[in-house]
């Protein structure tokens, strides 16, 4: 997953402290860095690095040259980081209604989550908005995008990755510096996971014609899917509990906290016997019951929207660069989830 979160976007609507922390990582990071062949050429560095960073010298030309991406002057760069989580990132949301509790920042408007470089920064935010009644989700990310403001360079924290999980995060990323309507994050992460899943097919099967890693990077795609479909029927569950009224009065909020503890201990189940023998990927940990919230729920759903209606766009246009033309195309003219069901509409030429 990544992270729309830098120093650059968060000058606005944010603690002194906040911004001061952001601005001192960010501009390490920047001063820290070196052009990605210099690092290859150079003999200190290890065979496995090297060879991971030529996976993403070209995953990044495929980005640009077939899918038609813009990467401006990400990825052409290295910096070592001197942690391998970067960011520690704090979602919230009421709990009993499923909307996000957002933070407003310059360039992209209303973010439904914000990043820390300091872990009990973000800790204490997280125990701030618990005692304010929110359902909270606390969970790390090893990258991020200031969307081509910055030259965002290749961190050692994302080298931590298998070959196929880098290539998608390189192709995800860049699909945030091509195209990011401001207040769509939902649409935005989505899109950029379809992306980065059938980018990272496309280079496995067609360019670097790796059999095991085109049937892992497949197999990935068809997991996500499958977890999309998941984290939606939860979503609808919730949310007709939530709307649901009794002698015409919505439900007290111990009915509430009793429906939806079932809702979410009957999903745990449901995804032991029914989902989880339908991924192909590898092993997916349970999830752990007590720490299913709607925050939890929402940072799910906010990757995995209308997946398969994504895929349908590119099945019916016949290739991922005249879908992420297309999607764009459209999604500039209103609403990018109107311009996906007017492409599943519109027959194929």
């Amino acid at each position: 997953m990544s992270l729309v979160a830098a120093s650059v976007l968060a000058m606005t609507g944010c603690s002194p402290g906040y911004v001061a922390r952001a601005a001192y990582e960010e501009a390490k990071i920047l001063q820290d860095r070196r052009p990605i062949d210099e690092v290859i050429h150079d003999t200190a560095t290890t065979s496995d690095v090297r060879q991971k960073l030529r996976l993403v010298r070209d995953a990044r030309y495929f980005a640009v040259h077939d899918l038609g991406l813009d990467a401006g002057k990400s990825f052409d760069s290295f910096a070592q980081v001197d942690r391998d989580t970067l960011l520690m990132v704090v979602s919230a949301a009421p709990p009993y209604r499923l909307a996000w509790k957002t933070w407003w920042f310059p360039i992209v408007g209303r973010i439904p989550y914000r990043g820390y470089f300091d872990s009990d920064q973000a800790h204490d935010l997280a125990r701030k908005l618990g005692q304010e009644g929110y359902d909270v989700y606390v969970r790390p990310s090893a990258a991020f995008s200031t969307l081509g403001w910055l030259p965002d360079p290749l961190l050692s924290s994302m080298l931590r990755s298998d070959s196929v999980s880098l290539v998608e995060t390189v192709i995800h990323e860049i699909t945030h510096t091509t195209y990011f309507p401001r207040g769509e994050v939902q649409f935005n992460e989505s899109f950029a996971n379809f992306v980065g899943h059938r980018g990272a097919i496309e280079f496995f099967c067609g360019v670097a014609v790796e059999a095991e890693l085109c049937e892992m990077a497949t197999a990935r795609w068809h997991d996500s899917q499958v977890l999309g479909r998941f984290y939606r029927s939860v979503y609808e569950s919730l949310a007709d509990l939530y709307a649901a009224t009794a002698d015409g009065a919505p439900l007290s909020d111990d009915s509430l906290a009793a429906g939806k503890r079932e809702i979410l201990d009957r999903a745990v189940q449901y995804f032991v016997d029914d989902v989880r023998p339908q991924l192909r990927a590898g092993d997916y940990g349970v999830p752990d019951p007590e720490r299913l919230n709607n925050a939890w729920l929402m940072a799910r759903v906010l990757y995995y929207e209308r997946l398969g209606d994504f895929e349908a766009v590119y099945e019916r246009l016949g290739g991922l660069a005249p879908a992420i033309d297309a999607i764009i195309t459209q999604a500039k003219a209103g609403s990018p989830w109107e311009a996906i069901d007017r492409l599943i509409e519109t027959p194929a030429e």
